[in-house]
């Protein structure tokens, strides 16, 4: 029977997440942490490890926990409540998704086991300049030679580059939509630059540059041609992933907002007994319950086999637009001090954005959902 609501066992977690995340990542720190090269803290990521955290979602016999993607939401929604800035997603969803399903025994032995724990991290480079997030988006070329293959061009919003100790690179390797090839590659190797660039979300990401990288067979996750197809199943997971950290974030930003409502007086009562003020907040927190049941939908059938092709990107969309509308909505009932850098609500406005458009946006997901409705 469906059930949604967390177990015993996923509300401690929460709980214990939520009490180390109010301790140690408190929003200051993320504004110590805005546009800041790493990007990241690495003694909460160190508490992160010890707690076995990191590694939630990956194989037991390779150092994970084993668990389902219904704690990966429990700790994403605890992850968003105070936007606590970590390479997680990058590293052990998506570099240690990829690796549990598509790469070789010798592969996933040398770097799984240091990604569950957290003394390896990973990153992904996948989108390009003026291509968009589909398939035919990745047109970097990797071009036959005598080793293997050569890689030239530019991979765009690589997050926490300068922290990874790998990453893993979508590169074409044929003319048809879907013939895309994984390769892991030192950002540290010849040929490899990486670029700062700043954002609306002051997080780290990185340009990074390749000029005539070699790779060869050995670098590659999985069978030639299959790339897109792993890709596309660990990114169904990032997206729930996503939703709630964004269900999370709002939940937040909702408090703060009412919180604020009864505070600030106008006319000698608080602005949130004024009808049109109440009525956005009650129609926020609306869409804020809506989408919490669809993450967590969303989880729970992936955590029973079912297929979430539709499910996963429908959560991102409705989650992230609700934060989007929320926050935008939130720093007009604060007024103009909600713009300024001493109030909090700024922090999520702009964070609320960015996320909206990272791991493939509206226009991306709207596809992703119809696809599956019309398959």
């Amino acid at each position: 029977m469906l059930d949604l609501e967390f177990s015993s066992e996923q509300t401690m977690l929460k709980e214990t997440l939520r009490d180390l995340f109010d301790a140690e990542a408190p929003l200051t720190a993320v504004r110590d942490l805005e546009d800041d090269p790493r990007g990241y803290s690495t003694e909460l990521w160190a508490k992160l490890g010890e707690l076995d955290v990191i590694g939630l979602m990956l194989p037991e016999n390779h150092g994970g926990s084993g668990m389902s993607l219904i704690e990966g939401v429990a700790l994403y929604e605890e992850l968003g409540r105070l936007l606590t800035p970590t390479p997680h997603l990058v590293s052990a969803v998506i570099g240690g998704g990829l690796l549990a399903r598509a790469g070789s025994d010798e592969q996933v032995a040398q770097w799984l086991p240091g990604i569950a724990a957290g003394s390896t991290i990973f990153s992904v480079a996948w989108l390009e300049p003026e291509n968009g997030s589909s398939a035919r988006g990745v047109q970097m070329m990797a071009t036959p030679n005598a080793e293997g293959y050569t890689l030239t061009g530019t991979k765009r919003h690589v997050a926490f580059a300068s922290s990874a100790d790998q990453l893993i690179v979508l590169a074409r390797t044929g003319n048809a939509p879907t013939d895309i090839d994984l390769f892991l590659i030192d950002p540290k190797a010849s040929g490899v630059r990486l670029e700062q660039k700043f954002t609306i979300a002051s997080d780290a990401q990185y340009d990074v540059h390749f000029d005539n990288v070699v790779v060869t067979d050995a670098d590659r996750l999985g069978e030639t041609g299959s790339g897109w197809k792993v890709w596309s199943k660990v990114l169904e997971e990032v997206w729930v992933l996503s939703a709630a950290f964004a269900v999370g974030a709002a939940q937040y930003a909702q408090e703060i907002t009412v919180q604020y409502s009864k505070d600030r007086q106008q006319f000698d009562k608080p602005i949130g007994s004024f009808q049109s003020l109440s009525h956005y907040m009650a129609d926020a927190q609306t869409a804020i319950d809506g989408a919490e049941q669809l993450v967590h939908e969303a989880a729970w059938a992936s955590s029973v086999g079912n297929p979430i092709n539709k499910l996963a990107p429908m959560a991102k969309l409705f989650a992230c637009r609700t934060f989007r509308d929320l926050t935008a909505t939130a720093q007009q009932i604060f007024g103009g001090i909600g713009f300024t850098v001493d109030f909090d609500i700024q922090l999520y406005f702009r964070r609320a954005k960015a996320l909206q458009l990272s791991w493939g946006d509206d226009r991306a997901l709207s596809e992703a959902v119809a696809s599956a409705v019309l398959d």
